[in-house]
């Protein structure tokens, strides 16, 4: 029971940052956006990988933080124009 409550708090947490993502104002709101869903998608992960005892899924988690906030990064010094 506990894991559906869980799903559906994840499942509004990324429809709100999809939709910051989609809609927002500004290029730096849509960052915000993906780097919100990005954190999401990483604690899904975890979590999945504590229901299913698999280490594989902590792996995978890792890689994917670090790349989203390299992602997060790149896209904050392109829209800045920092060099």
């Amino acid at each position: 029971m506990m894991e559906i409550i869980f799903f559906v708090l994840v499942a509004l947490g990324l429809a709100s940052g999809g939709y910051r993502l989609m809609k927002g104002p500004s290029a730096f709101d849509r960052i915000v956006g993906l780097d919100t869903v990005n954190i999401i998608l990483v604690g899904v992960l975890l979590v999945i990988s504590h229901l299913l005892q698999s280490s594989l899924y902590l792996d995978i988690a890792l890689v994917f933080a670090i790349l989203a906030f390299m992602e997060t990064i790149v896209f904050s010094k392109y829209i800045g124009g920092a060099k």
